[in-house]
């Protein structure tokens, strides 16, 4: 299953063959330079390591300073394992977009946007108390009864309450590429993909 890292650079539209305007993303996936191969030999499993876009070397490690340069590149900040990589990879080998084809489908991974700590509407879509009426001047966003009286006398795990939202690591599968622009290391993607503008995502040919 080929895959390469890229950055969410923001979000636009275009217009199919029909006319119809169609919202997507636009991805800069790579160019990702091989770092690692492993093999079931010397590490138990077959997958090959990529890492993406350039970083000072005053703020790597010493060990990952010597992990870059036995692979011959310059230290890079993000490193991701793919698994079942359809083509045989050397160490040192550049990975550009144009490992997918237009049309195809892509599974995109991120990390969704933080929003904090949230209430029950905004988490869960509670509808809260809609009618301000009988004294509920305070009530609007309430969560209501938790169920938790003289039995159980506590409250379930799991139970939907108020809490942090968002920061998660997220998975959108089946995203068809509309365009690739290989001169620009530039994706372009139906919908949208979790994170914020600059955040780093894995692209994987649909499983």
């Amino acid at each position: 299953m080929s895959g390469i890292i890229g950055k969410k650079i923001g979000m636009t539209s275009i217009y199919d063959a029909s006319g119809k305007n169609m919202p997507c993303t636009v991805i800069q996936a790579g160019p990702c330079y091989v770092t690692q191969v492993k093999t079931k030999e010397t590490d138990g499993y077959d997958a090959i390591q990529l890492a993406y876009e350039d970083k000072k070397e005053n703020k790597t490690t010493n060990a990952l300073k010597g992990h870059f340069k036995k692979a011959g590149v310059s230290p890079k900040k993000v490193l991701a394992e793919f698994t079942r990589f359809e083509e045989k990879k050397k160490i040192g080998e550049v990975v550009t977009v144009e490992v997918f084809i237009e049309g195809e489908y892509i599974d995109v991974v991120g990390t969704s946007k933080g929003k904090g700590f949230q209430g029950v509407v905004k988490r869960y879509n509670f509808k809260g108390v809609n009618d301000a009426t009988h004294g509920q001047h305070n009530r609007l966003r309430a969560p209501g009864s938790l169920g938790a009286s003289s039995y159980p006398s506590r409250v379930f795990k799991g139970m939907r309450m108020a809490g942090r939202m968002g920061g998660d690591r997220v998975k959108m599968i089946n995203l068809q590429i509309l365009k690739i622009m290989p001169e620009k290391n530039i994706l372009i993607v139906k919908g949208s993909v979790p994170g914020p503008k600059g955040s780093y995502l894995i692209v994987e040919r649909w499983s």
